[in-house]
């Protein structure tokens, strides 16, 4: 999961070497991936009225959900 966000993101933002995704698991089963990207992309990431940033996480829970996996993702300001 945490390598198809990475390679989402990167072929979306302006600067792809700014991209990081850390990755928390928990003993639950549940994970978080926290998408940092340089701050002149964000508009590119969050996209109008949200859609991009909507549409990779549908698209990691989609995998998620595959693996039997709850996870979320989050953006870093």
């Amino acid at each position: 999961m945490k390598d198809l966000l990475l390679y989402l993101t990167r072929h979306i933002v302006t600067n792809p070497d700014a991209v990081t995704v850390e990755e928390t698991a928990s003993d639950q089963g549940f994970s978080s991936l926290t998408l940092t990207v340089d701050p002149q992309d964000m508009g590119k990431i969050i996209g109008r009225e949200g859609r991009i940033i909507k549409a990779l996480r549908d698209l990691v829970k989609v995998l998620a959900v595959k693996k039997g996996l709850k996870t979320s993702v989050l953006l870093k300001e």
